[in-house]
């Protein structure tokens, strides 16, 4: 597959932003897997999470 970035823009509540950057935080190898067809999907996966979970620090939203 050829790699096209895209660059995505959605508005949240402060809430919204605040639990999707703990989901991002707690969620592990395992809970990709559990969903994709194959290591390299979840492997993609997390690299799409971990970008979210970047921007959302950059923003301020990093919880601990």
């Amino acid at each position: 597959m050829t790699r096209k970035d895209i660059e995505i823009s959605i508005t949240l509540t402060e809430n919204q932003v605040w639990e999707l950057a703990q989901f991002l935080k707690r969620v592990c190898f395992s809970d990709y897997r559990g969903h994709a067809t194959s290591d390299d999907e979840a492997y993609q996966m997390i690299d799409a999470g971990e970008r979210i979970r970047s921007a959302l620090a950059d923003q301020g939203y990093a919880p601990r």
